[in-house]
């Protein structure tokens, strides 16, 4: 990414990317999470900024909740969820009294929030930060892209379900992505089919290839299909690493695969 002007704590971020769906419950944090652990894997530094203000569910996933954030002279020291200091993370979830306080909060003081998250946290060297964006596209959406302009954005990864209810509001997000000059870099398909933990068999519960044939039409990129797992929603429910811990099952090449395309459009040779 080019150096723009003063970057501040930012200085150090080699790639910002977004994660974003037309609507809730579709597994985002699910992609930014398992995102981030893959390209951790891969042996790359990797932050993620959870800006989903109203669900702010990444803590548990990687079993950090209840951590504090720490200040120091240039700002907020994220949580590192690992001992090399790798992975590390930032989410409102660690500044809550309590894990079941609900934030109600007008735009303004969200805005407020995620501006402060964009330019107070001391993020070190890191060669991708993820941005885990709540649904929809409202107010928080505008402000978050709004204030990573200046950094210049890899993208935008858009997740969405089979189902043509879910296919229609990732619409509406490639239109707000078009309105704010935000790239697209895919569509990621999950709960993309339910793989029967005893016989392997994969099932499409909620049909399947609408996100495909999305990518198809608006002429993005197609990332690939996550199908359901339970293995996947065991780790994230115990804050395992799934990327570590089940290579066999059924949603990890597929998440892999997902990573290995970030890291061959940010390669030297992708570029």
């Amino acid at each position: 990414m080019e150096v723009v002007g003063e970057r501040g704590n930012l200085a150090g971020v080699g790639h910002i990317l977004l994660v974003l769906s037309g609507k809730g419950g579709v597994g985002k944090s699910t992609v930014s999470t398992e995102l981030a652990l893959a390209l951790r894997h891969a042996g790359k530094k990797v932050g993620i900024l959870d800006v989903d203000l109203c669900g702010p569910s990444i803590p548990q996933m990687l079993k950090v909740q209840g951590k504090g954030v720490h200040q120091c002279d240039s700002g907020w020291v994220p949580v590192f969820v690992d001992q090399d200091k790798s992975l590390s993370l930032m989410s409102i979830g660690f500044l809550l009294e309590k894990p079941d306080d609900a934030v109600v909060w007008r735009g303004p003081k969200k805005n407020a929030l995620i501006k402060q998250f964009i330019s107070d946290v001391t993020w070190g060297e890191l060669d991708f930060l993820i941005v885990d964006m709540p649904p929809g596209t409202s107010d928080e959406h505008i402000s978050t892209v709004e204030s990573l302009r200046p950094y210049k954005p890899l993208g935008a990864v858009l997740v969405t379900t089979p189902q043509a209810v879910s296919i229609g509001d990732v619409r509406r997000e490639l239109t707000f992505c078009k309105k704010t000059g935000l790239r697209v870099i895919g569509i990621v398909e999950n709960m993309s089919g339910f793989v029967c933990p005893h016989c392997l068999e994969c099932t499409n519960l909620f049909s399947k290839g609408g996100g495909e044939e999305l990518a198809r039409h608006a002429g993005v990129p197609f990332l690939g299909c996550v199908p359901l797992d339970p293995q996947l929603t065991q780790s994230l429910e115990e804050g395992r690493d799934f990327i570590q811990e089940f290579p066999k099952s059924s949603a990890f090449p597929a998440l892999t695969y997902i990573a290995q395309q970030i890291l061959d459009r940010t390669s030297p040779q992708g570029s």
